[in-house]
């Protein structure tokens, strides 16, 4: 039984890893917090990953439900998307929406890292690795632990800590956005997922192992850099957008053919992976921590990160020494 919940457990520490250390937000002196986000980051991931496999849905609803995830936790638990000064950073003052009383460019940047890094690259490298990556890995009970663990310590009790430190709470306005939001994406989830579900794989060309890992780097690098670089906040938010769009549409074609495989759904998270561990070097980590001491974490969060991607690599190999297409069927890999 522990067996078949090891991954589940490995899921539960790889998204808060990969979501604040990897990323560089977190310096290795404050590891112990690893404890603290789990329940929250990997709780999620956890469940989400468990109902679209035990509805037997594939990525693009996993893809849904993080977005889902992200919208809850940066409009409910840090409501950093209706804080005007959350941190102190005045985040929101770069292409302000006043109705709303959010930023544009944040929205787009704080959701697309939860969507992407905090819980669909951490699914499909744990899937990867996985003996079985399509099948539930919890019972009943442990699937009730890990809900409990999110709901919470996850998001109640983050959510009182985040008050404690900052007594600003969003308008009832707001709220009712978010749960319209969360709904909306998880009706959105469930009907992609079960059209995918209907639908027969196409013949077509898919890209190499190599390249779905070089657009995953590529794409994300330049999504990266495009918040980085591009000071004109609205700009910044269209080619942030753009770069989304692109990405989806990519990733949406190639799924749809027999020959786009795990390994190569894997190679796509892995380089989306490698741009957080390269990112890291310039981010400044919110905790105190030397220069010295950043730089080292970051250098082995790193080879963490390239070690997960070996490993998810090595547990895809082909079993042919071709990594040949498979013939289509009324199951689409997902």
């Amino acid at each position: 039984m522990l067996k078949r919940t090891l991954p589940a457990l490995g899921l539960f520490f790889l998204a808060p890893l990969v979501a604040e250390f990897v990323l560089g937000n977190i310096p290795i002196t404050a590891l112990y917090a690893l404890l603290m986000l789990a329940p929250l980051y990997g709780g999620g991931a956890v469940l989400i990953r468990e109902l679209v496999r035990r509805r037997g849905w594939g990525y693009p609803s996993v893809v849904l439900l993080a977005l889902a995830y992200g919208v809850l936790e940066e409009g409910v638990t840090t409501m950093s998307l209706f804080n005007p000064n959350y941190a102190g950073l005045r985040l929101l003052d770069q292409g302000h929406i006043p109705g709303l009383g959010m930023g544009a460019p944040w929205t787009i940047f704080v959701l697309g890292l939860h969507t992407v890094w905090s819980i669909t690259v951490p699914i499909v490298l744990m899937e990867s690795i996985s003996r079985r990556p399509r099948e539930p890995w919890l019972g009943k009970v442990a699937l009730s632990v890990y809900g409990v663990l999110f709901v919470l310590v996850g998001v109640v009790a983050t959510t009182a800590f985040a008050i404690s430190n900052d007594p600003f709470v969003a308008k009832p306005a707001q709220f009712a956005g978010v749960a319209v939001a969360i709904v909306v994406l998880v009706a959105l989830a469930a009907w992609v997922g079960n059209r995918t579900k209907q639908r027969t794989q196409a013949r077509g060309a898919v890209p190499a192992v190599w390249l779905a890992g070089l657009s995953g780097l590529v794409l994300s690098s330049a999504w990266m850099l495009a918040n980085d670089m591009i000071h004109n906040a609205w700009i910044g938010a269209a080619v942030m957008l753009a770069i989304d769009v692109l990405a989806a549409a990519l990733l949406v074609t190639w799924s749809r053919h027999a020959g786009w495989t795990q390994r190569r759904a894997m190679a796509a998270a892995g380089g989306a992976l490698l741009t957080y561990a390269w990112h890291a070097f310039p981010e400044s980590p919110i905790f105190a921590a030397s220069h010295t001491a950043d730089l080292i974490g970051n250098a082995i969060f790193a080879l963490i990160a390239v070690a997960v991607i070996a490993l998810a690599l090595h547990r895809t190999r082909p079993t042919h020494p071709a990594d040949h297409p498979a013939k289509p069927t009324s199951h689409p890999a997902h």
